[in-house]
Protein backbone atom coordinates (compact mmCIF):
# COMPACT_ATOMS: atom_id res chain seq x y z
CA UNK A 1 0.00 0.00 0.00
CA UNK A 2 1.45 3.45 -0.90
CA UNK A 3 2.29 6.01 1.77
CA UNK A 4 -0.46 8.22 3.13
CA UNK A 5 0.85 11.80 3.03
CA UNK A 6 -0.23 14.73 5.19
CA UNK A 7 1.11 18.21 4.46
CA UNK A 8 0.84 20.26 7.65
CA UNK A 9 1.42 23.35 5.57
CA UNK A 10 -2.14 22.97 4.29
CA UNK A 11 -3.81 20.49 6.67
CA UNK A 12 -4.51 21.11 10.39
CA UNK A 13 -2.49 19.02 12.83
CA UNK A 14 -5.68 17.86 14.51
CA UNK A 15 -6.71 16.12 11.29
CA UNK A 16 -3.40 14.27 11.08
CA UNK A 17 -3.61 12.94 14.63
CA UNK A 18 -7.27 12.00 14.19
CA UNK A 19 -6.40 10.08 11.02
CA UNK A 20 -3.54 8.28 12.76
CA UNK A 21 -5.84 7.27 15.60
CA UNK A 22 -8.44 6.06 13.13
CA UNK A 23 -5.79 4.05 11.31
CA UNK A 24 -4.81 2.57 14.65
CA UNK A 25 -8.39 1.44 15.23
CA UNK A 26 -9.14 0.25 11.71
CA UNK A 27 -5.69 -1.20 10.88
CA UNK A 28 -5.71 0.16 7.33
CA UNK A 29 -2.91 2.45 6.06
CA UNK A 30 0.44 1.40 7.51
CA UNK A 31 2.96 3.92 6.13
CA UNK A 32 2.58 7.65 6.65
CA UNK A 33 4.59 10.71 5.62
CA UNK A 34 4.20 14.08 7.33
CA UNK A 35 5.43 17.14 5.42
CA UNK A 36 6.14 20.65 6.69
CA UNK A 37 5.82 20.03 10.45
CA UNK A 38 7.60 23.37 11.01
CA UNK A 39 8.06 22.85 14.75
CA UNK A 40 4.44 22.04 15.54
CA UNK A 41 3.75 20.48 18.93
CA UNK A 42 2.22 17.05 19.65
CA UNK A 43 2.78 15.59 16.18
CA UNK A 44 1.90 11.87 15.92
CA UNK A 45 0.82 11.45 19.54
CA UNK A 46 -1.21 8.60 20.99
CA UNK A 47 -0.70 6.06 18.20
CA UNK A 48 -1.61 2.52 19.21
CA UNK A 49 -0.77 0.30 16.20
CA UNK A 50 2.28 -0.88 14.24
CA UNK A 51 2.31 2.09 11.86
CA UNK A 52 5.40 3.73 10.35
CA UNK A 53 5.33 7.52 10.41
CA UNK A 54 8.10 9.57 8.79
CA UNK A 55 8.12 13.26 9.71
CA UNK A 56 10.06 15.38 7.24
CA UNK A 57 11.38 18.25 9.35
CA UNK A 58 11.63 19.66 12.86
CA UNK A 59 8.94 19.08 15.49
CA UNK A 60 8.03 20.90 18.69
CA UNK A 61 6.99 19.62 22.11
CA UNK A 62 5.84 16.04 22.85
CA UNK A 63 6.18 14.49 19.41
CA UNK A 64 5.37 10.74 19.54
CA UNK A 65 4.04 11.05 23.07
CA UNK A 66 2.24 7.97 24.45
CA UNK A 67 3.41 5.93 21.47
CA UNK A 68 2.54 2.23 21.43
CA UNK A 69 3.82 -0.12 18.71
CA UNK A 70 4.48 2.52 16.02
CA UNK A 71 7.81 3.40 14.42
CA UNK A 72 8.13 7.19 14.24
CA UNK A 73 11.11 8.78 12.48
CA UNK A 74 11.80 12.51 12.79
CA UNK A 75 14.02 13.78 9.98
CA UNK A 76 15.08 16.81 11.99
CA UNK A 77 15.24 18.05 15.56
CA UNK A 78 12.67 17.44 18.31
CA UNK A 79 11.48 19.76 21.06
CA UNK A 80 10.82 19.02 24.70
CA UNK A 81 9.43 15.66 25.77
CA UNK A 82 9.82 13.64 22.57
CA UNK A 83 8.44 10.10 23.14
CA UNK A 84 7.13 11.16 26.54
CA UNK A 85 5.26 8.30 28.25
CA UNK A 86 5.97 5.94 25.35
CA UNK A 87 4.74 2.41 25.98
CA UNK A 88 6.36 0.49 23.10
CA UNK A 89 7.58 0.91 19.54
CA UNK A 90 10.53 2.80 18.11
CA UNK A 91 11.12 6.55 17.93
CA UNK A 92 14.13 7.82 15.98
CA UNK A 93 15.20 11.47 16.03
CA UNK A 94 17.71 12.08 13.26
CA UNK A 95 18.81 15.41 14.78
CA UNK A 96 19.00 16.78 18.33
CA UNK A 97 16.39 16.53 21.10
CA UNK A 98 15.48 19.15 23.68
CA UNK A 99 14.78 18.60 27.38
CA UNK A 100 13.12 15.55 28.93
CA UNK A 101 13.45 13.20 25.95
CA UNK A 102 11.78 9.90 26.79
CA UNK A 103 10.36 11.23 30.07
CA UNK A 104 8.36 8.63 32.06
CA UNK A 105 8.46 6.21 29.12
CA UNK A 106 7.53 2.64 30.02
CA UNK A 107 8.94 0.71 27.05
CA UNK A 108 10.16 0.73 23.48
CA UNK A 109 13.30 2.32 22.06
CA UNK A 110 14.19 6.00 21.63
CA UNK A 111 17.19 6.63 19.38
CA UNK A 112 18.65 10.14 19.08
CA UNK A 113 21.37 10.66 16.49
CA UNK A 114 22.48 14.01 17.88
CA UNK A 115 22.57 15.45 21.39
CA UNK A 116 19.85 15.43 24.04
CA UNK A 117 19.40 18.32 26.45
CA UNK A 118 18.75 18.29 30.20
CA UNK A 119 16.81 15.55 31.99
CA UNK A 120 16.97 13.02 29.20
CA UNK A 121 15.17 9.93 30.50
CA UNK A 122 13.70 11.62 33.57
CA UNK A 123 11.66 9.09 35.56
CA UNK A 124 12.16 6.46 32.84
CA UNK A 125 10.18 3.33 33.59
CA UNK A 126 11.42 0.69 31.16
CA UNK A 127 12.35 2.52 27.95
CA UNK A 128 15.73 2.08 26.30
CA UNK A 129 17.25 5.40 25.21
CA UNK A 130 20.31 5.56 22.96
CA UNK A 131 21.94 8.96 22.39
CA UNK A 132 24.74 9.03 19.84
CA UNK A 133 25.81 12.49 21.02
CA UNK A 134 25.88 13.85 24.58
CA UNK A 135 23.21 14.45 27.23
CA UNK A 136 22.61 17.42 29.51
CA UNK A 137 22.37 17.76 33.27
CA UNK A 138 20.23 15.51 35.48
CA UNK A 139 19.71 12.90 32.82
CA UNK A 140 18.01 9.72 34.11
CA UNK A 141 16.84 11.66 37.19
CA UNK A 142 14.74 9.20 39.22
CA UNK A 143 15.20 6.59 36.51
CA UNK A 144 13.32 3.49 37.61
CA UNK A 145 14.07 0.89 34.93
CA UNK A 146 15.32 0.59 31.38
CA UNK A 147 18.66 1.74 29.98
CA UNK A 148 20.24 5.06 29.01
CA UNK A 149 23.17 4.62 26.63
CA UNK A 150 25.24 7.69 25.75
CA UNK A 151 27.98 7.62 23.13
CA UNK A 152 29.24 11.08 24.12
CA UNK A 153 29.41 12.90 27.46
CA UNK A 154 26.94 13.45 30.30
CA UNK A 155 26.32 16.69 32.18
CA UNK A 156 26.01 17.35 35.91
CA UNK A 157 24.09 15.13 38.33
CA UNK A 158 23.74 12.08 36.11
CA UNK A 159 21.35 9.55 37.61
CA UNK A 160 20.29 11.73 40.54
CA UNK A 161 17.98 9.76 42.88
CA UNK A 162 18.30 6.74 40.58
CA UNK A 163 16.37 3.55 41.19
CA UNK A 164 17.22 0.58 38.92
CA UNK A 165 17.71 2.12 35.47
CA UNK A 166 21.00 1.09 33.88
CA UNK A 167 23.32 3.85 32.65
CA UNK A 168 26.16 3.43 30.17
CA UNK A 169 28.31 6.40 29.13
CA UNK A 170 31.20 6.25 26.70
CA UNK A 171 32.54 9.76 27.32
CA UNK A 172 33.07 11.82 30.45
CA UNK A 173 30.52 12.49 33.18
CA UNK A 174 30.65 15.98 34.66
CA UNK A 175 29.24 14.78 37.99
CA UNK A 176 27.04 12.06 39.45
CA UNK A 177 23.79 12.82 41.22
CA UNK A 178 22.69 11.71 44.67
CA UNK A 179 22.96 7.94 45.14
CA UNK A 180 24.42 7.30 41.67
CA UNK A 181 27.79 5.57 41.59
CA UNK A 182 30.20 4.08 39.06
CA UNK A 183 29.93 0.31 38.87
CA UNK A 184 32.02 -2.52 37.47
CA UNK A 185 31.40 -3.32 33.81
CA UNK A 186 31.22 -7.12 33.88
CA UNK A 187 30.67 -9.49 30.98
CA UNK A 188 26.93 -9.67 31.55
CA UNK A 189 26.70 -5.89 31.31
CA UNK A 190 28.69 -5.88 28.07
CA UNK A 191 26.30 -8.52 26.71
CA UNK A 192 23.30 -6.43 27.77
CA UNK A 193 24.76 -3.34 26.13
CA UNK A 194 25.43 -5.30 22.94
CA UNK A 195 21.81 -6.50 22.88
CA UNK A 196 20.46 -2.97 23.33
CA UNK A 197 22.65 -1.57 20.57
CA UNK A 198 21.67 -4.44 18.29
CA UNK A 199 18.01 -3.62 18.89
CA UNK A 200 18.77 -0.01 17.95
CA UNK A 201 20.45 -1.12 14.72
CA UNK A 202 23.87 -0.03 15.97
CA UNK A 203 25.65 -3.34 16.55
CA UNK A 204 29.34 -2.97 15.73
CA UNK A 205 29.15 0.81 15.44
CA UNK A 206 31.07 1.42 18.64
CA UNK A 207 33.52 -0.42 20.92
CA UNK A 208 31.52 -1.64 23.92
CA UNK A 209 34.65 -1.84 26.06
CA UNK A 210 34.86 1.97 25.96
CA UNK A 211 31.66 2.40 27.99
CA UNK A 212 31.46 2.88 31.74
CA UNK A 213 28.51 1.71 33.83
CA UNK A 214 26.64 3.68 36.47
CA UNK A 215 23.83 2.65 38.79
CA UNK A 216 22.12 3.18 42.10
CA UNK A 217 23.98 2.81 45.39
CA UNK A 218 20.54 2.00 46.88
CA UNK A 219 21.04 4.26 49.87
CA UNK A 220 17.94 6.38 49.24
CA UNK A 221 15.36 3.60 48.86
CA UNK A 222 14.19 4.20 52.44
CA UNK A 223 14.36 7.35 54.51
CA UNK A 224 17.31 7.55 56.87
CA UNK A 225 18.06 10.62 58.93
CA UNK A 226 21.76 10.46 57.98
CA UNK A 227 20.77 11.06 54.35
CA UNK A 228 18.32 13.88 54.98
CA UNK A 229 20.38 16.42 53.00
CA UNK A 230 20.14 14.25 49.88
CA UNK A 231 16.32 14.17 49.80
Amino acid sequence: MPDTTFDLGTTPLRELNAALHKASAESNARRWRVLNPNGRHAVAVGIHAPLTVEIEGNVGYYCAGMNAEASIIVHGNAGQGVAENMMSGFVHVKGDASQSAGATAHGGMLLIDGNASARCGISMKGVDIVVKGSVGHMSAFMGQSGALIVFGDAGEALGDSLYEAKLFVRGTVKSLGADCIAKEMRDEHKALLHDKLTAAGLAGSVDISEFKRYGSARNLYNFHVDNVDAY
